[in-house]
């Protein structure tokens, strides 16, 4: 250039040359003036541009990562005892803060967690945005990365920083208990420490387990895992009957090595000793050589020792005696077992009588009481065996149903058996049943087994309907203080016995197999007609007819007990009602009353019936009327007898 261009054009000029120099020196306008503790990027497009002095490249946005401990020096090592805190630093364009950013970090979770959660944070006034990192768990060990990014001027940067992760060393500290001794059913508090190092370890929770014998058993409880507390654990221990001493352990994932305690508690005392039960649960037993049919000649009688809560005690001594020395008791001391039960046995002698077992807890007494104790229920010692003199028989119903046909259920056969005391047999004493007519019995066996001394059959009717003298033989027809059994047409005999191999006792029952005809009725000891009407005369119009009948099946016997009697057909009558109106149970009788084995029977045997008719114009008779009716006799299985009757009502 001239001097007269650098003259005309003056200063400008020359101040313009200057600024290309000083540039063209520098070597452009852009650059990075650097992150501490890791690098950053910037999302934005670049530019070039031509002249003597090289290439331009413009500045961008920039994100750098930057990490410090609890101390707030710079640190890149991640412990479970020393969390870091992360800082991302964001700069404009100008290298200025860049505030109200937000700022995303990521890491690998397995070795690190962020706080907050989300791993999210703004940007401050200093364009610095912050969150803690935490080992993922104490076990953890290794190395990563943070990467942190956000959007500037709408390009997005991002920065990154490396780490690394040490496994944390825990220990306990001493397991505490207050009290360390327990009286029974106390409670405690155990107390241990989580350290790191030299001091407790606080930056996140620990769980801690706590075991011990005596909770595993259910005698004694606590909280099984406690998360810490600033460092320490804590939990209540509550004795429920341990009675012994109790080791404690605590362990927990991360802590190597466990650590125990032992507690000393009390045995808690007996507070009462209980009855359980008595076998057989009857609680009846047989003297001495008079077992067999389920008999026996042992008592069992089971104790229980609790304490004042009602939970039972081991180890300890009870001792028995009876309330008399008619029996004897076999084991006179006995222990408690884990369920603090404990069981003794009586025999009986050669008396009958009855008892009782007192169980004794020795060493008990105190304040001037006796020693714990208690009785048992009364236990019975019987001969077991049914006398004659004790042996009942009886029938549901005397006259059945059966003469002509057949009746798979007709009434039931009960007896009744004690022994020479008058108490009921044992449960179980078999009683055998026969019969001369129809059936008795079941299929499976044709007698019972009693229960409180009683039993019963189901007696049906059916053949054979003829008694044959003797046939079968049973105890009730030969031998001692036996009788033959009845003829008479349409009884039937029933035997029941019970043995026990040397004494037998029978008892029987006469049961009428009544037929369903009432053929031989009668009327003032005359049979009626069942064809032309029985004629009752005449009676005044003013005067009530009163008439009876016996009624009488086809073998003298009684009708079926329930058989109906009713009047029917009644003209210019007014009938009041039978009396009775059905047939009663009536037992086999004879000249001196009732005679239920049918032993000595005799005559008609049938039920007598009372019936009254009367005009139907007792006060205003105008002329003679004849009155006609029947006699119904209808059997519960529904056949009908209809005896016809006439009378004849006269004016005063």
């Amino acid at each position: 250039m001239s001097n007269t261009n650098i003259k005309r054009h003056g200063a400008p000029m020359a101040t313009a040359l200057l600024m290309a120099l000083v540039l063209a020196a520098c070597g452009g306008g852009g650059g990075n003036p650097g992150a501490v503790g890791g690098s950053g990027s910037s999302g934005g497009s670049g530019g070039t541009g031509t002249g003597t002095g090289g290439t331009t490249v413009p500045a961008a946005p920039t994100v750098t990562l930057g990490f410090v401990n609890a101390s707030g020096s710079s640190s890149n090592a991640l412990t479970g005892a020393t969390p870091l805190t992360v800082k991302a630093t964001v700069l404009d364009a100008n290298k200025k803060p860049v505030p109200n950013a937000i700022v995303n970090f990521a890491t690998d979770n397995s070795l690190a967690v962020f706080s907050p959660t989300a791993g999210t944070a703004l940007t401050d006034v200093n364009g610095v945005a912050s969150v803690t990192m935490r080992v993922a768990s104490l076990a953890a060990g290794g190395a990563a990365k943070v990467t942190a990014s956000t959007t500037v001027a709408g390009s997005t940067i991002t920065g990154e920083s490396n780490y690394s992760v040490g496994a944390t060393t825990l220990s306990f500290g001493a397991l505490s208990a207050s009290p360390a001794s327990l009286q029974a059913y106390g409670s405690t508090v155990l107390s241990v420490d989580v350290l790191a190092g030299a001091g407790k370890y606080t930056e996140q929770q620990v769980n801690v387990s706590f075991s011990s014998a005596c909770v595993a058993a259910g005698k004694a409880t606590l909280a099984t895992t406690v998360a810490t507390n600033n460092g320490t654990a804590q939990t209540v221990y509550r004795d429920k009957g341990c009675a012994n001493s109790d080791t404690i352990t605590v362990s927990a994932d991360g802590v190597a090595k466990s650590v125990t305690t032992q507690l000393q508690i009390a045995a808690p005392a007996a507070a009462s000793v209980q009855f359980v039960q008595a076998a057989p649960s009857d609680k009846s037993i047989v003297i001495r050589g008079q077992g067999g049919n389920g008999r026996t000649e042992t008592a069992t009688l089971s104790f229980k020792v609790v304490d004042i809560f009602g939970n039972p005690l081991a180890g300890k001594q009870v001792n028995f005696s009876a309330s008399t020395s008619a029996v004897t008791v076999n084991k006179a001391s006995d222990t408690t077992d884990d369920t603090g039960s404990v069981v003794t046995t009586v025999n009986s002698g050669s008396t009958p009588t009855s008892f009782r077992v007192l169980a004794t807890l020795p060493g008990t007494a105190a304040n001037g009481n006796a020693d714990i104790s208690t009785m048992s229920d009364s236990i019975v010692v019987t001969t077991g065996l049914p006398v004659q003199r004790a042996f009942s028989i009886s029938s549901g119903s005397f006259n059945v149903e059966g003469w002509s046909i057949d009746n798979p259920n007709a009434t039931s056969v009960q007896v009744m058996l004690a022994d020479a005391f008058g108490n009921p047999v044992p449960d179980g004493t078999p009683v055998v049943f026969q019969t001369n007519m129809g059936a008795i019995g079941s299929a499976d066996k044709g007698g019972c087994n009693t229960v409180n001394g009683l039993c019963s059959v189901i007696f049906r009717t059916q053949n054979p309907r003829t008694a044959i003298p003797g046939t079968p033989a049973t105890p009730c027809n030969t031998g001692s203080g036996s009788s033959a059994d009845s003829t008479r047409p349409g009884l039937a005999t029933v035997c029941a016995s019970s043995t026990d191999g040397s004494n037998t006792v029978f008892a029987k029952t006469a049961i009428f197999m009544s037929g369903s005809g009432a053929v031989n009725t009668t009327m003032n000891g005359s049979l009626v007609s069942f064809g032309a009407p029985n004629d009752l005369g005449a009676v005044k119009s003013s005067e009530t007819k009163v008439f009876q009948l016996q009624i009488n099946d086809v073998n003298n016997n009684p009708m079926p007990a329930g058989t109906r009697v009713e009047l029917t057909s009644v003209l210019n009558a007014n009938a009041a009602a039978v009396s009775p109106a059905t047939v009663p149970n009536i037992a086999p009788h004879g000249t001196s009353g009732d005679d239920k084995t049918g032993n000595t029977v005799s005559g008609a045997q049938g039920s007598i019936h009372t019936f009254s008719i009367s005009s139907t114009t007792p006060t205003e008779c105008k002329s003679s009327a004849q009155a006609s009716f029947n006699v119904a006799i209808t059997t519960p299985g529904g056949t009908v007898t209809a005896i016809p009757f006439k009378l004849l009502f006269t004016c005063p």
